[in-house]
Order: C-alpha cells, then sequence, then structure tokens
C-alpha cells in the first residue's frame, strides 16, 4: 500500500457508510472528549521510553519494514514513537481536531498519514496492516466490535500492542496530585484507565497468550506544564468551566509545596500488553 501525507486512503467497500454511522451515534460522544484540548494533549501529554520499540524488535517481528496502524492516535505521539524508529504509520483518530494536530505535527515523515476512524471502523482495508498499536486509547474501544475489526484488517496472525502510561503515586507530591484529581475530576473513576486490568486485556487476545513488559518514564514539569498536563485530561474542567479557578487554584497550592527549584517530577510505570490475534 502507498502511504502518503493526505488525511485519505483507499476504503473497504461499506465501511465508510459503517463508521460515518457509528460517529453520529456514540452514546457517550467519547470522539469528540478532547476536541477543545489539543493544544495541551500534543504539548503536555508524556511520550513513551524508546526501550518499547527496542523490546518489540527484540522480542517479536516487528522490523521497521512492517506497516502499522496507530489506532486511537490523537495527536500522534505513540504514532511519532515509531516514526522516528524509521516505521511506516497509518494514524487511525475519529476526532478532527486531534487529526488534524498529528498531519500538522507528523506530517513532514514520508511514512505517516492520518485517516478518520475508530477501533471498530477503522476504514483500512482488509489484510493490509502487519500490526496495530493503541497509546493511550484501549480503554475507550468496545473490545468486541475491535477485536473484529482488527482480525480484518491485519495480515494472518498479527501483531497487537496495546500501551499506557500509568501514572503512579509513590511521592508526596504524587499522592496529593491524584487526590486533587480526584477531587475536581468529572467521571474520573468511570473514565480512568486502570478500570482496564489484565482480565479484560487477557479476554481480548483470547484464546492467544498476552504478554506485559514494563519500563519506568517520568516527566519534570515546572507550573505551566504541569498545568497543561492537567488541562489535557478530559474529565477535568477546562478554562472558562465551573470548578476551573477552584482546581487552578489547588494546583499552585500543590506545585508550591512540592517543587524543588521550581520543577515537579511525575512518574509513570509504561505498561505494554502484547500478542497476536
Amino acid at each position: 500500500m502507498q502511504i502518503n501525507n493526505s488525511i485519505s486512503l483507499l476504503q473497504p467497500e461499506g465501511v465508510n457508510i459503517a463508521r460515518g454511522k457509528y460517529l453520529d451515534t456514540m452514546s457517550d460522544d467519547s470522539t469528540k472528549r478532547f476536541s477543545n484540548r489539543v493544544e495541551d494533549y500534543a504539548k503536555y501529554r508524556p511520550g513513551y521510553p524508546q526501550e518499547l520499540v527496542t523490546y518489540l524488535q527484540s522480542q517479536y517481528w516487528l522490523t521497521p519494514d512492517k506497516l502499522i496502524a496507530d489506532i486511537g492516535a490523537g495527536t500522534g505521539i505513540s504514532s511519532a514513537l515509531f516514526l522516528d524508529a524509521g516505521y511506516r504509520v497509518i494514524a487511525v483518530e475519529p476526532n478532527k481536531e486531534m487529526r488534524e494536530k498529528a498531519i500538522a505535527l507528523l506530517g513532514h515523515y514520508s511514512g505517516f498519514s492520518a485517516i478518520e476512524g475508530t477501533a471498530e471502523y477503522t476504514g483500512l482495508e482488509p489484510g493490509s496492516m502487519d500490526a496495530l498499536i493503541a497509546g493511550q486509547a484501549f480503554h475507550w474501544f468496545d473490545a468486541k466490535q475491535a477485536r473484529q475489526e482488527f482480525k480484518r484488517v491485519l495480515k494472518g496472525k498479527g501483531l497487537v500492542v496495546l500501551i499506557w502510561n500509568e501514572r503512579q503515586t509513590g511521592s508526596a507530591f504524587e499522592k496529593e496530585y491524584d487526590e486533587l484529581i480526584r477531587k475536581h475530576g468529572r467521571n474520573y473513576v468511570e473514565l480512568n484507565h486502570r478500570n482496564i486490568d489484565i482480565g479484560h486485556i487477557r479476554a481480548f487476545f483470547d484464546p492467544e497468550p498476552v504478554a506485559l513488559e514494563s519500563f519506568d518514564h517520568k516527566q519534570v514539569f515546572d507550573f505551566e506544564g504541569l498545568q497543561g498536563r492537567l488541562l489535557s485530561s478530559s474529565y477535568m474542567p477546562a478554562k472558562g468551566d465551573k470548578g476551573y479557578d477552584a482546581m487552578n487554584s489547588d494546583l499552585e497550592q500543590l506545585f508550591h509545596r512540592h517543587q524543588a527549584k521550581e520543577q515537579i517530577t511525575i512518574h509513570y510505570v509504561t505498561k505494554v500488553y502484547t500478542g497476536v490475534l
């Protein structure tokens, strides 16, 4: 398949209509949750450690000649990790603003393209993908429908890689930051990706096995960066929303209690679930 920097690729017959209907009727409107947070998301969300790619190359057959689709690609954070390693990547993203930001940031890569689509209706050609990745996205998917779609677009028993940066709560700052999110967040408990546990992951890959590998990761922020990181989450009040001023006041106090040389650190464990379908 030829890759280019356009917003669309050839669609399988019938998928375009079905995907459009699906996007129009999603009950929780999750495809639009990040429309007003694109800039903060692109700038302040954590990337992923390079060791992740090295691991996939050494333990699996994911060499740079393979074609990857990044499902729920957002602004392209997970796509960029593989593009930097020399892969060709198709970013599949339903949110127009997020997708356009990914194109603006990654359009200079010759191996990058972006299309409108969901995990359930990707718009990718049958049997066209060597591997599918999903960074910080699988918890938004309808797992049953996504599995069927993944099997349709993968070549044979293709590789699926599910990735999460799991924010840690080990330090005093991290504990209080998590408490702040729980205090001011809207539907945080319901939307927290930690609700997807190993049982959900195993059920998705069943009867094939799934492997878990973890990597340490971190972000170091000044106050502006910490503020942007908080606002990148869809469950937090945005500027101008009810509750924003109280949240921001608590964040300022938290930062100044724990900063060292005007910086704080957020630690993550990057969890990588890998298997075939």
